[in-house]
């Protein structure tokens, strides 16, 4: 497909950028000070982490709070914090589990681990049944792509411009972000090609919405497919986590074109699975089912690191090499922490309370955004939804430099969430949030535009 377009970074500011900068002047204090110091002596530099813009001494529910006791709201939490932090529940259940059994080395199973497994086989639909657990979602997508390449025989991969899979070499490659792909000399992963994503109100094939669009962006898919006719897979988040939903009928269409050509279909939901789009699985959606899908970031409940790549009983076909071979591949702990996790969402309809606030969140936002003329598209599902920022409203031109702005007034009110594609305030709340809290949360959003705007 030929060089990468110029790609925006997924962040709207730079570790440097002088309204950060200020800001921490500002509103950095005594005791916080002296640690992001020793923070930026200790670690490596790098985009989107270190040097960091504050700390954190303690992190409760929807709070985080820094070593002077601010508090903020987290509306960001890297997603992992589905059911907030520290939950008592799932708290108590890894000190139980750490006292019953804390390790299982790689080559024996233990109770907790197959039931997990088994509990994930039965969450997802159709025969995706067959489970392999990593510490990480880069890990758990690199699993997914050696799946895929022994079960069809094939190396390339099909992805997104601008999509986050990970980190590491194989999820750098078929990732599409100039954040994690553009320091790196030499080649990544061959057969990594991209497309344009699904993106309805910057539509790159020039169409102006969803409705009746003809969905191009699934046929150049289908297109990309057909002339290499040796794709092993195409991976992507089912909804952007930018955010961004793709238009009806798409990964309907996609689907139909993986079954056409062969290729199987992979679907990340390590960002928005979990009942963070008001369904378990953002691709519920849509109603389509993968190959393999990925899960992640939350499935440990804010506390303890685990992921999993979840595939057809049918791509079970690995049983002659390692895939995975994590040391802590079966780790009782980590599996007691998602176990409980799943065991909380459930219990608290935390699925159905995301669709509810989401719906009130997104009509509240919308309402506001039609009368203010620096708000463009408000979009999303569930309690993951975006406000865009742009500098007219005519021409709908993104403004970064009012999104950066408008991020650092959130953030003195008390209000934490990230900036995606440069100038989208991108919000996406524990699913615990009590409704008074979003309530609180949106209005400082809102205000912090209106003082932009006018």
């Amino acid at each position: 497909m030929g060089r990468a377009p110029k790609i925006q970074h997924t962040e709207g500011e730079s570790n440097t950028s002088a309204a950060r900068l200020d800001w921490a002047a500002a509103n950095t204090g005594e005791r916080s000070r002296p640690l992001l110091e020793r923070d930026a002596d200790a670690f490596m530099h790098q985009s989107l982490s270190s040097p960091c813009v504050n700390t954190i001494a303690k992190a409760e529910g929807i709070w985080i709070e820094d070593l002077d006791g601010r508090r903020y709201m987290d509306f960001h939490g890297n997603s992992v914090h589905h059911i907030g932090y520290g939950h008592p529940r799932l708290v108590a259940a890894i000190k139980e589990q750490l006292d019953s059994l804390s390790f299982a080395p790689r080559r024996f199973t233990n109770e907790v681990s197959v039931e997990l497994a088994e509990r994930l086989g039965k969450l997802a639909p159709g025969d995706l049944k067959r489970v392999l657990f990593t510490t990480g979602g880069s890990d758990a997508v690199e699993v997914a792509l050696k799946i895929a390449r022994a079960a069809t025989g094939r190396f390339k991969t099909l992805s997104f411009w601008d999509a986050f899979h990970g980190a590491g070499f194989g999820a750098s490659s078929v990732g599409g972000e100039a954040t994690f792909r553009s320091h790196i000399a030499g080649p990544l992963t061959p057969g990594a090609e991209h497309v344009a994503p699904f993106a309805c109100y910057r539509c790159p094939y020039g169409h102006p919405g969803p409705d009746n669009c003809g969905l191009a962006c699934a046929s150049m898919v289908d297109y990309v497919l057909e002339r290499e006719g040796d794709v092993a897979a195409v991976i992507a988040e089912p909804m952007r986590a930018v955010p961004q939903i793709p238009p009806p009928g798409y990964w309907q269409k996609v689907r139909e074109a993986c079954n056409r050509h062969g290729t199987l279909l992979i679907f990340d939901e390590i960002p928005t699975g979990l009942g963070k789009t008001g369904k378990f699985f953002s691709f519920d959606h849509d109603d389509v089912v993968p190959d393999i899908c990925v899960v992640g970031k939350a499935l440990g409940g804010g506390i303890l690191p685990i992921a999993a790549a979840i595939a057809h009983d049918d791509l079970n076909v690995c049983g002659e090499f390692a895939i995975g071979h994590y040391t802590h591949e079966k780790n009782p702990v980590t599996a007691r922490a998602a176990l409980t996790t799943l065991d909380i969402i459930e219990d608290e309809g935390l699925v159905e309370r995301s669709a509810q606030l989401g719906d009130y969140a997104m009509d509240r936002l919308r309402e506001f955004a039609a009368a203010c003329p620096i708000t463009g598209d408000v979009r999303g599902r569930g309690l993951m939804f975006g406000v865009e920022i742009v500098s007219d409203k005519e021409t709908r031109s993104p403004a970064p430099e009012l999104a950066e702005k408008i991020y650092y007034k959130c953030l003195e009110q008390g209000l934490s969430f990230k900036i995606s594609q440069g100038c989208v305030l991108t919000l996406s709340p524990p699913l615990t949030i009590a409704r008074e809290d979003l309530e609180v949360a949106l209005t400082i959003v809102e205000t912090a535009i209106t003082e932009t705007a006018f």
